[in-house]
C-alpha cells in the first residue's frame, strides 16, 4: 500500500473556476485520495461558496471534508451547515479557528476548540474531525509549546487528527511531532504540503501564515531563469521533503493544490503514488 494522500481545494469565484477545479479533482483521482477538503473563507466569507463546492464533489462521489469555522457566525448558523452536511451525507469537517474579515475586528472570533466540542455535543461521533497545527508555530502564536497546548486541547476535546500548515524544513516538522508526543498526543498528525509554482506569490503567502522559507531555498528559487526552471527545481524540493517525511513514518501527505493538479500529480508520480 502507498501513502495515503488527501487534497485540499479553495472556492473559486466564477463558473470557470468551478469547472477547473471539478476538472482537477478528476485527474486528481488518480492518487486515490482519502478525501479532498474545501476551504472556508475569513469569518465565514466563503460560506455558500464552499458549500456548494462541497456538494458538487461529493454528488461526483468524492469523499469530501469541509472546513469550517465559528468565524463572525453564531452557534445556529454554524449548526444549520452542519445539519446540512450530515443530511446530504458528508462525515468528515475540518474545524478552524478561521481569521477575522479584513477591516473586522476579532472580538467574535473563537477556537477551533469550542467548534469541535460543539460539533461533538451536536452530532456525536458522526463526523471525523481534523483540526490545524503550525510546526513553525502559528503566527499569532507565543510559543511552540503554547501551540502545542492549543493542539492538544482541540485533540482532546473530540479531535481525531491533525494537519500541519505547510513547511520545507524537515527538520522542523520531526521536532514539532517530537513534542507533540512528549505532551501525551497520540492522534496522527499529517504533513501539509505546498508545491512551488509562483516564487513571488509563495513569499507573500508565507509571511502572511508563519510558514519559514528556509534561506537555500529563497536563494535557489531566486537562481531560476525561467517559469519551468522554477517549476522543475520546485518539485525537486518538494519531492525530495516528501520522501523525508514518508521515511519518517507519517500517516499520509495533505496537498495545498491551488486548485491545480499537475504540480501534485507530477509530484505523486515521482513518489510513486499513482494506480497503476
Amino acid at each position: 500500500m502507498g501513502t495515503p494522500t488527501s487534497i485540499e481545494f479553495f472556492p473559486p469565484k466564477t463558473e470557470a473556476g468551478t469547472e477547473n477545479l471539478m476538472a482537477a479533482a478528476d485527474q486528481l483521482q488518480a492518487l486515490n485520495p482519502s478525501y479532498f477538503s474545501v476551504t472556508y473563507g475569513a469569518g465565514g466569507s466563503t460560506r455558500d461558496r464552499t458549500r456548494q463546492v462541497v456538494l458538487n464533489l461529493q454528488q461526483a462521489g468524492y469523499q469530501v471534508a469541509p472546513h469550517l469555522s465559528f468565524g463572525t457566525d453564531d452557534k445556529e448558523i454554524v449548526g444549520s451547515l452542519l445539519q446540512d452536511y450530515v443530511d446530504t451525507g458528508i462525515n468528515r469537517l475540518v474545524a478552524l479557528r478561521g481569521d477575522a474579515p479584513s477591516g473586522i475586528g476579532t472580538n467574535r472570533l473563537r477556537y477551533a476548540k469550542e467548534l469541535v466540542e460543539f460539533t461533538r455535543q451536536r452530532f456525536g461521533d458522526h463526523f471525523r474531525i481534523a483540526v490545524a497545527c503550525y510546526p513553525e508555530v502559528h503566527p499569532e502564536g507565543q510559543s511552540l509549546s503554547r501551540d502545542i497546548e492549543f493542539l492538544k486541547g482541540k485533540l482532546d476535546a473530540g479531535a481525531d487528527y491533525a494537519v500541519t500548515q505547510y513547511f520545507y524544513n524537515f527538520q522542523a516538522f520531526l521536532f514539532f511531532r517530537d513534542a507533540c508526543e512528549k505532551t501525551g498526543i497520540t492522534q496522527p498528525i499529517y504533513p501539509g504540503i505546498m508545491p512551488i509554482t509562483n516564487a513571488e506569490s509563495l513569499m507573500r503567502f508565507s509571511a502572511n501564515c508563519g510558514a519559514c522559507i528556509p534561506r537555500w531555498l529563497r536563494y535557489g528559487l531566486e537562481d531560476q531563469q525561467s517559469e519551468e526552471d522554477l517549476l522543475a527545481f520546485g518539485e525537486d524540493v518538494v519531492t525530495k521533503l516528501c520522501e523525508q517525511l514518508i521515511a519518517a513514518d507519517i500517516p499520509g501527505l495533505h496537498f495545498f493544490t491551488l486548485n491545480r493538479a499537475a504540480p501534485t500529480l507530477n509530484i505523486c508520480s515521482r513518489l510513486g503514488l499513482l494506480n497503476s
